[in-house]
């Protein structure tokens, strides 16, 4: 039995395939057409998806559509119809769209693919629901997917039990926690669903000044964590823009443009959101608990990347346990969708696994014959190394401040970097956030890294109280003993300024509010990126490497070996694992169009 999901035409397009209910392949489509968030028909990555199992299109059994497009348009015609005359411009742009792509969805699938065999159709949520559960290493568990809007549904929650999902409940739109957040996103000057992760790590550096105004004027939260938003604020029903010129008026100002100075009053904004999105998600949590009456929570949705808020939902919230899907904004709704044709509407048994998204490592794998093939054909310089000596002496590298692009296995499905497509640094030095930003990611400044850590070792470096992170969704605070006892000025610093400020034993991982972006790594997961993590350790005494994903601003993260040789070269890594093969930037050919390559990605 071969399913293919698919989701696309919103944001980040992807596919999965799964064969007797085993996940064999997953991959957004922006991997491959090398498009950030690429929305389009996912063609390359459903021929991924079939190339790695071996098929044909028409072998596949079913094919299952992530939503009801039918219904998407009907929310879009009445929202625009209660607007009329506003919004007709962008509802004219739309609707050559809709009608030649989006809306017949079964037709567009026969002709993008040649398919002749059956197509099926989820809802949007309860794609989000199935792909948080299904896969999950629990038997049953409540569920809460949060993002900005699928048909009509923007909140939901429900059950999962055996090979089941069910959705209980539902917040509908316009009423939306995540285009709340995207709004902010807009407002501060970022791009939306692409620029909610900035405004996250922007917050810390804020004061939550704007609580208050949010609270009493945009948004009524209830006590089972139910809402409603004041629409006068907003633009997004049938405008052009996020926010409304009322917003203007309420934050002192318009919003800022892209790459103009961030000022406090950013900052304070993206404080503020974030703790409003925090409560949101803590009193949704208490209600779905005394609801269910369930011990277990699972999380999807794009909201869930919010990795803050997913933990202190495990610290402060009543669930013993958190599982949240890695992919888990619309391109985890491909998986989400094969699985629930497979277990609910099949009727297929399942049995809880930890490993049955195979720690995520879902994506295109290259051989060290394929890599070998591709350095010899481009006459690039390299040495072959067991893995030993390849461990060995990528973990003496990081640990003298070199960074280290790490290229191994298959690529990761989702927006984390995991251990297959990373750019490596040491943790302990002082130096190195400002040089993986500035020199290697072409970032700002503010942007804090991850750490991996050795699962074994996480709770001596981190308050994670024998949780694991193994897909870099929860954040936790860095342990007290780590910390660095700071002086009265280093205490009084406000802003940026803080980023000067060495926090910790691991300053380049622990943020300004002393906490950190955790992955756990598991032998069982990434056994070779443990053993990197087991010598670096050895050597230092330190099980901590920071990990950020192996790409540049506004850049997908890199599939192809050729694509991580480029992004090697056009950055200051010094060196490159790519397989087995060790490179050194001392050693290749210079490359020559960095400055110009770099100045295209200025405005993501």
């Amino acid at each position: 039995m071969n399913i293919l999901g698919i989701s696309a035409y919103y944001h980040d397009s992807a596919a999965a395939l799964l064969q007797q209910g085993e996940i064999v392949a997953a991959a957004q489509q922006e991997r491959f057409s090398r498009v950030k968030h690429d929305p389009r028909f996912p063609r390359e990555a459903i021929a991924y998806c079939l190339e790695e199992a071996g098929l044909d299109i028409n072998d596949l059994d079913y094919i299952v559509f992530y939503d009801k497009p039918y219904i998407k348009m009907e929310r879009l015609l009445m929202t625009y119809l209660a607007g009329v005359p506003r919004g007709i411009r962008s509802f004219y742009e739309q609707l050559p769209t809709w009608l030649s792509e989006k809306m017949f969805m079964r037709k567009t699938l026969r002709r993008e693919l040649k398919y002749q065999g059956e197509i099926l159709f989820s809802t949007h949520h309860l794609s989000h629901a199935a792909s948080a559960f299904l896969p999950s290493p629990f038997e049953e568990a409540a569920i809460i997917t949060v993002d900005g809007v699928g048909e009509w549904a923007t909140t939901t929650y429900g059950v999962g039990k055996g090979n089941q999902v069910e959705i209980l409940k539902e917040v509908n739109f316009p009423h939306s926690l995540g285009l709340l957040y995207s709004a902010f996103t807009f407002y501060t000057g970022f791009k939306v669903n692409s620029g909610e992760y900035k405004l996250m790590g922007l917050a810390p550096y804020g004061e939550p000044r704007y609580v208050d105004a949010i609270k009493r004027e945009i948004i009524d939260i209830r006590d089972d964590g139910s809402f409603r938003l004041n629409m006068k604020y907003f633009d997004y029903c049938t405008g052009l823009t996020m926010t409304s010129r009322h917003f203007d008026k309420l934050f002192d100002g318009p919003p800022r443009l892209g790459e103009s100075e961030i000022t406090q009053r950013e900052m304070d904004l993206a404080r503020s959101v974030q703790e409003v999105t925090e409560e949101v998600m803590l009193k949704m949590a208490h209600h779905v608990h005394r609801e269910t009456g369930l011990s277990k929570l699972v999380l999807a949705g794009g909201v869930a990347l919010n990795c803050v808020a997913n933990g202190r939902i495990l610290r402060e919230g009543p669930f013993e346990d958190v599982w949240i899907q890695p992919c888990a904004g619309d391109g985890g709704n491909a998986l989400g969708a094969a699985l629930f044709a497979w277990h609910q509407l099949l009727d297929q048994p399942r049995t809880p696994d930890p490993m049955r998204q195979k720690g995520s490592y879902l994506g295109p794998g290259f051989d060290d014959d394929q890599i070998q093939a591709y350095l010899d054909a481009e006459q690039i310089p390299y040495r072959k190394l067991d893995e030993i000596a390849l461990c060995d002496e990528v973990a003496q590298l990081i640990a003298s401040e070199q960074v280290v692009g790490w290229f191994q296995g298959r690529m990761e499905y989702g927006p984390r970097a995991l251990g297959g497509r990373s750019i490596l640094g040491d943790p302990r030095s002082r130096s190195m956030q400002s040089v993986l930003n500035l020199k290697i990611k072409y970032r700002e400044s503010f942007r804090p890294f991850a750490p991996s850590v050795l699962a074994e070792h996480a709770d001596e470096c981190f308050d994670l109280k024998g949780h694991e992170s193994p897909y870099m969704l929860l954040v936790a605070q860095v342990r007290d003993d780590r910390l660095s006892k700071l002086s009265e000025t280093e205490q009084e610093a406000t802003g940026f300024d803080r980023l000067k400020v060495p926090r910790s034993d691991l300053p380049a991982i622990t943020h300004v509010d002393n906490s950190a972006r955790i992955q756990t790594v598991s032998e069982e997961s990434n056994p070779r990126y443990y053993r990197l993590l087991q010598a670096f350790h050895a050597q230092t005494g330190c099980p901590v490497l920071i990990n950020t994903s192996f790409n540049v601003r506004g850049e997908p993260i890199v599939c192809t070996p050729q694509e991580a040789f480029t992004c090697f070269m056009r950055t200051q890594m010094d060196y490159l694992a790519l397989g087995s093969f060790l490179l050194d930037k001392k050693e290749q050919t210079p490359w020559e169009d960095t400055e110009d390559w770099r100045n295209e990605f200025v405005l993501d």
